[in-house]
């Protein structure tokens, strides 16, 4: 039995004094105030949290933990640590490894991987691709997160290009279906221009160009268009543009068939950035101006938006290197993910209590997941203890990406965590991970 006594719990829109209760995996009860019993503070094991923050564990529906094929890069070990170290206590895990994720023998195979080597409780996407739709309908909606389409290329080549396919799974796939949106055509021609400037060195500070907001913009009304047509529930990732926000519907989450998702990196970075982080801060989609920067919050703020996640994606320096064409796109950012949105809290962007809203209530409640993403009653205990008032350097010797590096190293945030509580079990404390292992969420659907 632990109690965190005297936190400043941050959930459901609202901030107060209170106390959490934790017995056996889940959340006992929830006190305000001064108004736990004597006989539970005499028996329990007592976290005293006062001048402390409490939220709910994050929610991250969007990262590349590179296994299987690729674990040079990162693991689900790795990854998963980092991540526990951040206070994101679940993930959502991309279908674009060595083998992709593309069958459900591939599927279960990861699952194995999770229940044996995840820090952190873990989901994985099924990829599609031309041919697969078949097993895409095989997929059991209560045990996997959703199925995920590349509608444009990047990492993994697993571009769903094919309009009749693309189609089909609208229409006849009966899940969540995930989306990478940026227009093939589009980013050719604008890459040939490009090519035919500088040859095949084009500047860093050309990505934005040539994965344009008009890439962007048209597979994402593509993939609207489709979504209303067939009725699909959609989930479109990563946005990048002022213009794609407008795609999107002002209505309570639980009521939306069509849904966004805001990366970290969009809401902190500007194409002004390139000049000092150079390929460091490279995505697809990019990175791009400081009016859709703004516009992205503001799409958030007024709930047309819904869910902001990190698209997590580590590569090893060396593949960074490079200009708009040779360097590997993506990078890590679960470690520090849910620090820089306080950050960006602290600078009056948006309010802790909107951070949590989007960054743990909502996937609970897009995905329809079992018992978490919420300090309640009988929930999960999947909870985060930050302390507002203690500075934090992202270095390399606290860096627990396996790729080793940051666009944010040297970097000094406001917030540290301080503990991460998962399942009931204390997961990270004075800077170390403890051997604790997450488990499978399910969804209520």
């Amino acid at each position: 039995m632990i109690l965190i006594h005297r936190a400043t719990i941050i959930n459901e829109g609202i901030s107060f004094i209170g106390s959490v209760l934790i017995e056996n995996n889940i959340i006992s009860e929830i006190f305000k105030t001064d108004e736990v019993p004597e006989a539970i503070l005499h028996k329990a094991q007592v976290i005293d949290a006062k001048d402390l923050w409490l939220l709910p564990g994050v929610i991250d529906d969007q990262v590349h933990f590179r296994e299987p094929g690729l674990t040079h890069k990162g693991d689900i070990a790795s990854e998963s640590r980092a991540a526990i170290a951040g206070g994101v206590t679940s993930f959502m895990e991309m279908p674009n490894t060595k083998p992709q994720t593309t069958t459900i023998e591939l599927l279960e195979q990861k699952y194995e991987l999770g229940a044996e080597k995840s820090f952190a409780n873990y989901s994985f996407y099924m990829g599609a691709t031309n041919e697969n739709i078949a097993e895409l309908k095989k997929v059991n909606p209560k045990e996997v997160c959703g199925v995920k389409v590349f509608m444009g290329s990047s990492t993994g080549d697993m571009l769903v290009d094919d309009k009749k396919v693309l189609q089909t799974i609208f229409a006849e796939v009966d899940m969540l279906i995930a989306v990478h949106c940026e227009k093939e055509e589009i980013i050719r021609h604008n890459m040939a221009k490009y090519k035919a400037q500088f040859g095949e060195d084009v500047p860093i500070q050309y990505h934005p160009l040539i994965r344009s907001a008009e890439a962007c913009y048209r597979s994402s009304a593509e993939a609207v268009e489709l979504a209303d047509k067939y009725q699909t529930r959609l989930h479109i990732l990563h946005l990048s543009t002022e213009k794609e926000v407008s795609l999107f519907d002002i209505k309570p989450l639980a009521e939306k068939k069509i849904t966004g998702e805001v990366c970290v990196h969009h809401l902190w970075f500007s194409d002004e950035d390139y000049s000092r982080y150079g390929s460091r801060i490279k995505w697809n989609p990019a990175v791009k101006t400081r009016q859709d920067r703004g516009a992205l919050m503001q799409g958030l703020l007024k709930n047309k938006l819904d869910v902001i996640a990190t698209d997590h994606a580590p590569h090893l320096l060396e593949e960074k290197l490079g200009g708009a064409l040779k360097a590997a796109s993506g990078g890590p950012l679960v470690q520090h993910s849910l620090q820089m949105m306080l950050e960006l809290s602290k600078k009056g962007k948006i309010t802790k209590e909107q951070v949590v809203t989007k960054m743990c209530h909502a996937p609970a409640i897009m995905y329809h997941i079992n018992k978490r993403g919420y300090i309640r009653q009988g929930y999960f205990a999947d909870l985060v203890l930050v302390n507002p008032n203690k500075p934090y350097t992202i270095t390399q010797d606290n860096i627990l990406y396996k790729c080793k590096w940051s666009p944010l190293e040297c970097e000094t945030l406001s917030t540290t965590i301080e503990k991460t509580f998962l399942n009931g079990k204390i997961a990270f404390e004075n800077g170390v991970v403890n051997n604790v292992r997450g488990e499978m969420l399910t969804f209520d659907r």
